[in-house]
């Protein structure tokens, strides 16, 4: 299992980070870490995503896309 990520964005005080996770040649998950504070007040979420992706690529634009969406809406991921 590998792991990848894109540059993270932020607003505020969240940082956004899109990730994706490899199982196999063409599966890929999408995931999206939430990190909140500094130092050791920091508080990180990690969503995963149930659609599976064919690239890596796939799954990143699609957690990006999930991140920017929470931006506008935090309930959208409780």
């Amino acid at each position: 299992m590998s792991f990848a990520s894109t540059q993270p964005f932020a607003l505020g005080e969240f940082q956004i980070t899109p990730i994706s996770r490899a199982h196999g040649a063409d599966q890929h998950t999408a995931l999206l870490s939430i990190r909140r504070g500094q130092g050791t007040q920091t508080h990180d979420r990690i969503y995963t995503f149930k659609p599976e992706f064919k690239s890596k690529d796939s799954a990143l634009m699609y957690a990006a896309a999930q991140g920017r969406y929470w931006l506008l809406n935090p309930a959208s991921l409780n």
